[in-house]
């Protein structure tokens, strides 16, 4: 099976959920985890950290497997009820903020 992320394509899942007084922002492929004191400042600080995340892999030309990890558990086990309530057309977990797909774009100084 080839890995779905390469260095010039693909996306990642992420979720901005609050947990407590905390909001966090996962990007599940990568195995980042931002924090932060509003869903806006985490959204923020999550796409920059897959934007550089990205860029440094490109920049190094590694192989896809760090585009590819496998999430943890349990944010894995969140993505699954999310997707189950877009599937039932139910609510989705009421301390998820946002949740999607990021796509993976070349870094122009990359090649």
């Amino acid at each position: 099976m080839s890995p779905k992320n390469t260095l010039k394509s693909g996306s990642v899942r992420h979720i901005i959920f609050k947990d407590g007084d905390t909001w966090y922002g996962v990007a599940l492929e990568f195995n980042i985890v931002e924090e932060g004191d509003s869903p806006k400042e985490v959204f923020n600080l999550l796409f920059e950290a897959i934007q550089g995340y990205v860029e440094t892999a490109q920049k190094l030309k590694m192989r896809p497997s760090p585009l590819n990890q496998k999430p943890d558990k349990e944010y894995q086990e969140l993505w699954d009820k999310i997707e189950k309530s877009e599937r039932e057309k139910s609510a989705a977990p009421e301390n998820v903020y946002n949740f999607g797909y990021t796509p993976i774009k070349p870094c122009a100084m990359a090649y």
